[in-house]
């Protein structure tokens, strides 16, 4: 595999399996009124941070590499006090990561250098999808933070093993076979 191919095949890695399987979990631990609870006025909650991957990846990967239109009311994810329960909020962002990969899967490495526009700012494809990645493993480990706070003891994702981390969250899933 080329460079570019591996690139490509870890971004679809990080954004359709590891991080949305450890969402579920942080979403199947927390009690049903952690989702929008905030731990205080200038914090986000759980189902705003949701919302919120789902508008960043439809803008960055669907609008700006796909070529998708697309109209985003960014502070709106933001302002939300309540809404969906955690399984539709997150049905719905796998619903978006599914197309998503599809944007991903159809690159080429001549596609990563392609130049976009994206929320104003010029980048290429390579640049959007790192982005994206970075951004959704910032906004998983809020989650995850959140999901110790009102869940402690609920999750655990690694377990030592003679000084390794050891995942304990995909053990008999797809991502056994994941690339690496």
């Amino acid at each position: 595999m080329s460079i570019a191919e591996i690139f490509v095949a870890r971004s679809r890695y990080w954004l359709t399996k590891e991080y949305p399987i450890k969402l579920r979990h942080c979403l199947n631990a927390l009690p049903r009124g952690a989702v929008w609870a905030r731990p205080n006025q200038d914090s986000n909650s759980v189902g705003n941070l949701l919302i919120h991957l789902t508008g960043n990846v439809t803008e960055w990967i669907l609008g700006g590499v796909g070529g998708r239109s697309y109209k985003r009311y960014r502070a709106g994810e933001f302002a939300q006090r309540d809404g969906a329960d955690a399984s539709k909020l997150m049905d719905d962002l796998e619903g978006v990561l599914r197309e998503a990969d599809r944007v991903l899967a159809g690159l080429t490495e001549k596609d990563l250098e392609r130049s976009v526009v994206i929320q104003e700012r010029d980048t290429n494809v390579l640049g959007a999808i790192y982005h994206v990645v970075e951004h959704f493993a910032m906004h998983t480990g809020q989650i995850v933070f959140l999901t110790k706070l009102y869940a402690p003891g609920r999750i655990q994702f690694y377990e030592e093993a003679g000084g390794v981390a050891r995942p304990t969250w995909h053990r008999g899933t797809a991502l056994d076979e994941a690339p690496h």
